[in-house]
């Protein structure tokens, strides 16, 4: 599975950007999938995941409100919303298909590559 991410770009706080993440290779309808970030010199963070049915989302509580997941399986495609941003949400964002375990992502099977989001203030 390849998962390749789009839609990063610079953005001025309390702009819009929408990501998107493309799957090829095989269907993703049986993964979790979900987006991180990670700044310099920080870890990778969580941000959000939805269910593979698109039923259940979740989100860390710095984006709750202001960025929403979402999915189409016959498109193979996960999408993250990104509204109000902050100056704090700069980082690569990256995209993955994975497993949850009690609402929490427990394990990663498929990275993709990263896409830059930057924040001015």
């Amino acid at each position: 599975v390849q998962l390749q991410a789009s839609g990063g770009g610079l953005v001025q706080a309390g702009g819009s950007l929408r990501l998107s993440c493309a799957a090829s290779g095989r269907t993703l309808n049986s993964y979790v999938m979900g987006w991180f970030r990670q700044a310099p010199g920080e870890e990778r963070e969580f941000v959000a995941a939805i269910s593979w049915s698109g039923g259940s989302t979740y989100a860390a509580n710095s984006v709750k409100g202001r960025f929403t997941i979402s999915r189409d399986n016959v498109k193979s495609t996960v999408y993250l919303q990104m509204n109000s941003l902050k100056p704090e949400d700069t980082a690569v964002y990256y995209c993955a298909a994975g497993w949850l375990v009690n609402s929490a992502w427990k394990r990663t099977a498929y990275w993709g590559q990263g896409t830059q989001v930057t924040v001015s203030s």
